[in-house]
Formats: structure tokens, sequence, C-alpha cells
């Protein structure tokens, strides 16, 4: 899988990251390059007998220089591995047939969007559909014979003029491009070409999809209610733009296309899935508050919507995904627990019981807890057959197998190649009390190669994005690399951080940059304190929420010898009016716009205290992220700039909000901000010169 090749990686910037602490030679070093050798395991799919799990192996192709996936099977028996679908492209989204005979999934021919189905006896597979846009979300009916999935349908852009065409051979500007859409543009699609998503349904054995749902709301998520009826996610209202969040549930009876929403709460309602027998129906979904995070409970109601019932009231975390127990007495969900990615078995009286506590190991980057699952639909009854990504902090996802919700059993090996013979950081959890509040603040160090607590180590601060998301112990190549060159690297979960219950989550409501800080700080002396880190040789970073607090701290505090704020949000006026999700901050976030609270818009602004700032700071952000837009991050630049702050601006080609999509752009931008922390390096100043 190692085989793919890039011609060059190169950094931004020529400032050198040499002299740090000592570190261990390139030969045994996890060095820039080695990003490219990494493979992870993704959405791994068992079968309905539970005999063979399908899964997309990821890998970094050099040539590329973007992430792909093959899809590989294992035998779960012997735990035979072996290839499926390789070198056709990317391919994604890999799902069993009823009877466990055929797959069906996502993937590219010559260059343009294909709907495929493989026969797992033959091996043969064919092309459902010439397809224009890419599907989404294919799914089988309960016989077998149909497939459903959400596909972009266009519709006709505005217009007030029609354009005179110019002479032959002439050259002309552009026609203009007139929008009318409160998001017209969105993160990681750029300007958005006029239309919605829709449900579609198409023969197994192919042919031409049929549109099942139609009107200017979109319509997503198809699940089979038999073989007569879908289950999609939307919201078919008016003026639907205005509540970002909201969604119901709807039934699309496939006979006459009639739609009938069995939810009709205000709150998202989504995910649904179709119990075993069909005689329920269990779904995600939380009653709006307008809070800026509320947990997401799963709820099971009647196939006609009524009786519904929460089963995770007293159930104090966030429900991310389910599915069906074989049986149908239960569901097996995944959740934030406490820092880890944790499946846990739900009954239909709402008793949760936890199963396996390391799922995750799919968010390369930085150390996110990302990870998913699946359940064998036939088999296992009350003691499931679960695949699972399975998380270590020192190798990225495997797939793991865990039968009764006994510790998964690992079945592939990925990664030791490449990272065996290599010295990795070791990392270790800490808890500390908050100097706010006395709270409890977990986090976790990566402690260099070689590491011995002499107080002589430089320190990086590497703060979360979200601001609602959680870190947790699992591999990172942002945080190895920077171990990997004597940092010692902190990463904590701070008030606001999911994982801890609503209540904590909560508490940076209406108060966001707050007293996050505070408790970021208090990490920092807990690392002072134990010998571990020189108080001089202290730096901070983070991006999207953590480019937002990382701006926030220098205009609050002089301690660090250098920063570098990737993605901030930095005025939340243009934030709330520029950004793709600006109706969710201003209606959530804030629960008024700019103008009718201009005092609260500044006050939680990190330019409102720039005129404190003293720390040299590094600005990043992707030139085409429309989530935190480049121009959050040019005005940090220019207000230091003009009050002779030591400052640089990075912009990152074609990146969007994910800065790290593509592994030469992580490579650029974890070496950039080493590079900017050694020039500020005070142990190091007379080397720099």
């Amino acid at each position: 899988m190692k085989t793919r090749y890039l011609l060059a990686a190169c950094s931004l910037l020529s400032i050198t990251s040499a002299g740090l602490a000592e570190v261990p030679d390139d030969t045994s070093k996890f060095t820039s390059e080695r990003v490219f050798d990494l493979e992870y395991a993704d959405d791994p799919q068992i079968s309905p007998d539970g005999k063979t799990i399908v899964y997309a192996r990821k890998s970094m192709d050099k040539r590329s220089d973007r992430v792909l996936g093959d899809l590989w099977a294992i035998t779960t028996q012997n735990g035979e591995h072996r290839p499926l679908v390789s070198g056709e492209g990317s391919s994604s989204s890999v799902r069993w047939s009823p009877d466990g005979d055929r797959l069906v999934y996502l993937t590219t021919t010559d260059g343009k969007p294909d709907l495929r189905v493989r026969y797992m006896d033959s091996g043969e597979s064919f092309s459902l559909a010439q397809l224009g846009v890419n599907p989404s979300a294919p799914t089988w009916s309960p016989d077998g014979k149909s497939i459903a999935f959400s596909m972009f349908v266009p519709d006709k852009p505005a217009t007030f003029a029609k354009p005179l065409k110019g002479p032959k051979d002439s050259e002309w500007a552009k026609p203009v491009r007139v929008f009318d859409d409160l998001v017209f543009r969105f993160d990681g699609a750029g300007y958005l070409p006029k239309g919605k998503n829709h449900v579609f349904i198409l023969s197994a054995e192919g042919g031409t999809p049929r549109q099942v749902t139609k009107g200017k709301n979109g319509f997503s998520s198809p699940e089979w209610l038999g073989n007569g009826a879908l289950l999609v996610t939307g919201n078919d209202v008016e003026d639907a733009y205005l509540d970002p969040i909201e969604s119901e549930i709807y039934r699309v009876n496939l006979s006459d296309l009639s739609m009938t929403a069995l939810t009709q709460r205000d709150g998202p309602d989504f995910g649904p899935k179709v119990s075993p027998k069909g005689l329920k129906i269990a779904y995600l979904g939380y009653d709006d508050k307008l809070k800026s995070y509320q947990h997401t409970e799963l709820y099971v109601m009647g196939t006609d919507g009524t009786g519904s019932r929460n089963l995770t009231a007293n159930f104090d975390r966030s429900i991310d995904s389910v599915h069906w127990r074989a049986d149908g007495k239960a569901l097996i969900a995944q959740a934030e627990v406490d820092g880890l990615l944790t499946l846990l078995s739900i009954d239909l009286s709402g008793n949760v019981k936890t199963l396996v506590r390391d799922v995750g190991g799919t968010a390369i980057g930085r150390p996110y807890a990302s990870g998913s699952f699946s359940v064998a639909k036939k088999a296992g009854g009350s003691s499931p057959i679960i695949a699972y990504t399975k998380a270590s902090t020192n190798r990225p996802a495997e797939v793991a197998l865990s039968r009764g919700g006994k510790t998964g059993r690992v079945l592939t090996n990925l990664n030791d190649d490449a990272l065996g013979h290599l010295k990795l950081a070791k990392v270790e959890e800490i808890i500390t009390k908050s100097t706010h509040d006395g709270r409890d603040i977990q986090a976790w160090v990566a402690l260099p190669p070689g590491f011995k607590a002499d107080g002589s180590y430089p320190m990086i601060l590497e703060i979360h994005g979200g601001p609602y998301a959680m870190y947790g112990p699992f591999f990172a190549a942002e945080i190895q690399r920077f171990a990997a060159e004597g940092y010692v690297t902190v990463y904590v979960n701070p008030r606001g951080s999911t994982g801890y219950g609503e209540a904590f989550a909560q508490l940076i409501d209406l108060d966001y940059p707050g007293k996050d800080h505070d408790d970021l700080m208090s990490v920092v002396d807990a690392l002072v304190a134990k010998n571990y880190v020189s108080k001089d040789r202290l730096f901070i970073t983070g991006g999207s929420g953590g480019g937002i607090l990382t701006a926030w701290a220098v205009g609050k505090t002089n301690r660090f010898a250098a920063a570098a704020s990737i993605k901030p949000v930095i005025n939340w006026t243009t934030m709330a009016l520029a950004a793709d999700i600006s109706r969710f901050v201003s209606r959530h976030w804030f629960r008024a716009q700019p103008w009718e609270q201009p005092e609260e818009y500044w006050r939680r602004s990190p330019l409102s205290i720039v005129n404190n700032a003293k720390t040299p700071t590094m600005l990043m952000v992707g030139e085409a992220d429309w989530r935190t837009p480049a121009w959050e991050a040019e005005q940090f630049y220019t207000a230091l700039k003009v009050q002779n702050v030591d400052t640089v601006l990075v912009k990152i080609p074609d990146a969007p909000h994910l800065i790290a999509g593509r592994p030469s752009n992580l490579i650029a931008k974890v070496d950039n901000i080493m590079g900017w922390f050694a020039k500020y390096d005070p142990a190091k100043a007379d080397k720099m010169k």
C-alpha cells in the first residue's frame, strides 16, 4: 500500500527548526516525510453473518498528494486479509446487501463518480448508473432488489439579464454570477451551484435512478422502512434556511411518493434506524433550546411516528451514532465519554452498559475523537458482533472485532512497517484543577523520546477546535512531529469540550472565549511545576477554535515566547455575517445579530484585546477556507503589524478549513509552526542569528 510517491514536498518558510532539544537521528525519528508512510482503517462494515469485515484502507498517495482508500476484506475467524477493490480511484461508503452476497460502494471511474455493485462469489463488479455528480449514503432495500442514495439536483440559477455573446474568438469577461441564497458558498465546496440534495432509488441490477423526493428544500440520509417506503431527513418548511439545525424525519411511500413527517418538534431529528423486524425506529435528536451546544439523545418510536421515548434522558453524554443489535432488544451506540470514544449497549428501557472504550484513530493530523463501527445484522443476538476502528496512542486506526461487548481483537497491522522501528512520543495523561473554579481539566502530554524531567524542554500547548469537540489518547501525526523535534507537547480538553457532560460543555455558552484561558494556563503551570518544561520556552498554537484561544491568549498574557494562531475567528461580527455557518453563529452562539448586540460581539472577539499583544504571532489560514475565512486571520495580522509586533501571515493555496486534508499541507503546517517557534526560542537565540 505504501507505493504511492510524491515528486517533492516543500515548506512554506525557510526558517530552520534546528537546535531544539536533542532528538534521535533520522533513522528512528518521525520525520516529516514519514507522514506519507501512514495508513489507517476507516468505516469497517461487518457482514450480516459476522464472518467478514470490509473496510476502507486509507493511505497517502504521494503522486496526487491526497488520502485515497482501497477496499480490503478480513475473515473474522482466521484473520485472512486481502484486497477487494484497488487501483480504480478512491473507494468508500461500502455497504453489505441484506444476504451478504453483494457490496455496494462509491468510487471514481475515469475521473467520474461511480456507484458500483460487487458480487462476493465471483468478484465481478458493475456500474449501477451513469451519474453526473457524486452520490452519497447508498443503502440496500430489505429484499436486496433496490438501492437508495442521495444526490445533488441542480436548479435554474438566479438571473436578471440575458448576457450578450461576444464575437467569435473574442475574450469577453465571464458572465456575472447572481446569488439569492443565504448560504451561497460552503467550506470545502466553494461557491455553490443552485440546487439541493434529493433522494433517489435504483434497481440493484442497474438502470435509471428514480428521484423520490422533490421541492426547494433538500432531503438526504435514506433508510428503508420495508421494501415500499423510505425514511429521509430534511426540513420541508418555508424559509428553512433561517433555522440551520432544524430537521425532521419523513416517511416517503414509493407507490405514490407521498410524504409524511414522523417527527414535528422544534429541534433536529435525524439518523433513523429501523429495527430488525421493522416494528420500531430509533433516531437521534434533541429539543432546540437555542444553546450553542446540546447533547444529542437517542429515541425510539413506532413506524407511524407515535410513542416516541427518550432512551438516554438519564445518560449525560451525547450519542454520535447507533445500530440495532441483531435481536432488536438493544442498540449499540457510540459516544464520547471522559476523553475516550466508547461503544455502549442501550436497551429499550434506557439501561446503558459500556462495551469497549478504545474506538478512534481516524483523525490523522490532530488527536480528535474520530472513529466508527458496525454491527452484524443477523448474528450475535444478545452478544453483538461488532467491527470498529481501534485507537491507540502510537498507531492510527486498526480494525478490531468485539464479540459480546468484550475488548476488541485487533485484526490488522497497517503501520508496524512504517512506525515499528521509530522512537515515538510517550503519551501521559494528567488531570489539573482549573485556577478559575477548581474543576478537573483533563489533558495529555506527549513526551519526546529520551525525555527527562529536568526543566529544560520547550513546550507546545496545542488547543483543539470546535470548540465543541474532544481530544483524547489517540495517535496524531502533528503531535508526534512536535515531539520528534524535542517539544513536550500538551493537548487539553478545557471547559466547552464534549465528553464530560452537557453542563461542562455549556460553560462556554454565551461566554466564548471565556474561562478556557484559565483552564489552559492551569495545565501549563502544572507542567512547569512538574519540571517537565522550561518556563522561558513556552509556545502556543491551535486551529479553528484553538486558533481563537491562541489569539485570545496573546492578548491576555506575555508568557509565551511565540504563538501560531491557525484559521482563527478574530472578529465575531464578520464571522456572523460572512462565514458559511453565519446563521448558526448569530442564532445559537450569540442569539442576537451584530447590530443588536455590538458590544457583546466585540467583547468576545480577540481583536478587542489585540492592543495588549506583545507575543510574536504567526497567522495561518487556507485560501479556500469559508468556515473561518482568510480575512479573519488578516485582521489580526494587520492589527499586530501596525503595533510593531512581530508577525507573519501564512496562506495555504487552495486549502479549505481542513488545512491538513492533503498530506503535504499537513507537513507544511507543522514545519512552519516549528520554524516560527525555533526563531523565538530563547534557549537557541544565539544559534538562530
